[in-house]
């Protein structure tokens, strides 16, 4: 941590589960071989994906599909209530559910009626859960997350993804690289640099489902209203709130939306506002910014890299602003009722 105190145990809770994320990966990729082949045989037959989730999978669905996209798969990621509520058509397409729980409301009431489908597939950290026994699934090492906040759970979850993309003929080397050495820049010139705002709004390209995985942590352990726009909804409009006391974190990756980050960084900067870039791509660090710097990586190699480094700055933000972090006080962990 950044500071020499007592962890609110909420928090010490969720170190204990970032401390195991690299390793509960790499055994998640070598693990769930057998049905990830399952799972892109499905995805070559159909051509199409639906990704269903809710909180921090809908993010962890979010930040992989575009990479799903760009190997020649028609993905589209939708919240799990949306879809109960406004329903794509199921025939035709690939479900991937994904509950690091596997016990979620939405999940229960979605399998009750629609009964599943037969290329129904589901991405979970409980091999006991609900979901693991109403649909074959990828089955994350190291068991339930227990801390509040998703932090192993993402990681595991996109090593699933992982085995899936080697499955479908990915190579899956740089990726798995970066588990076995991951790069842990210093978070605390970004940290000094958010001291004094009130909230923080998270934007990107092709990283956008990573920027909404931090917005979602941000705001569930500050308590504070934080959000993620992506970077073109970002210039629409809304970029009227930035000034000294919003906080802004763009992610930058190593593919071709990364000279749109840099544009919007610059933009940033020109309100006044404390600018944070996770930059794993090979522009030159925007003036005015603090810049996390990464060796150049796209997909999820890059989400790899950036992702564990953000939850560290998600846990000092709001260890320095609430007494209890971690522990919360108007939801639970398994949300239970919808």
């Amino acid at each position: 941590m950044t500071k020499e105190k007592t962890l609110p145990a909420g928090l010490a809770a969720i170190d204990r589960e970032m401390a195991r994320q690299h390793a509960d990966a790499l055994a998640s990729f070598e693990a769930s071989a057998d049905m990830a082949a399952r799972a892109a045989a499905s995805l070559k037959r159909t051509g199409k994906l639906l990704l269903l989730g809710m909180g921090g999978s809908h993010a962890v669905n979010r930040a992989v599909e575009p990479l799903y996209r760009a190997a020649g798969i028609d993905a589209i990621a939708l919240p799990l209530s949306e879809q109960l509520g406004q329903p794509l058509p199921l025939e035709g397409r690939t479900i991937f559910m994904t509950s690091q729980s596997g016990e979620s409301a939405e999940v229960v009431r979605w399998f009750n009626e629609t009964g599943g489908t037969a290329e129904t597939f589901g991405l979970t950290l409980e091999g006991s859960s609900f979901l693991a026994k109403a649909a074959p699934s990828l089955v994350g090492a190291g068991g339930t997350e227990l801390a509040f906040a998703a932090t192993r759970s993402l990681t595991v979850s996109f090593a699933l993804h992982l085995a899936i993309f080697a499955a479908l003929g990915q190579d899956s080397a740089h990726a798995l690289a970066v588990l076995q050495a991951p790069e842990v820049p210093d978070i605390e010139p970004a940290l000094r640099a958010l001291a004094n705002v009130a909230t923080v709004v998270t934007s990107g390209r092709r990283l956008q489902g990573v920027a909404e995985a931090l917005a979602l942590g941000l705001t569930e352990l500050s308590r504070r209203p934080c959000f993620s726009l992506e970077g073109g909804q970002l210039r629409h409009g809304p970029m009227e709130m930035l000034g000294p006391s919003i906080g802004v974190v763009l992610f930058r990756g190593n593919d071709a939306t990364a000279s749109l980050v840099t544009a919007m960084a610059v933009s940033a900067v020109e309100t006044g506002a404390p600018v944070i870039v996770f930059d794993g791509s090979e522009e030159e660090a925007v003036p005015g910014c603090v810049t996390l710097r990464f060796k150049p990586e796209t997909g999820l190699a890059a989400i790899f890299q950036m992702l564990p480094v953000a939850q560290l700055l998600m846990i000092a933000f709001a260890d320095e602003r609430v007494e209890n972090a971690g522990t919360p006080v108007r939801t639970t962990k398994i949300t239970r009722s919808e």
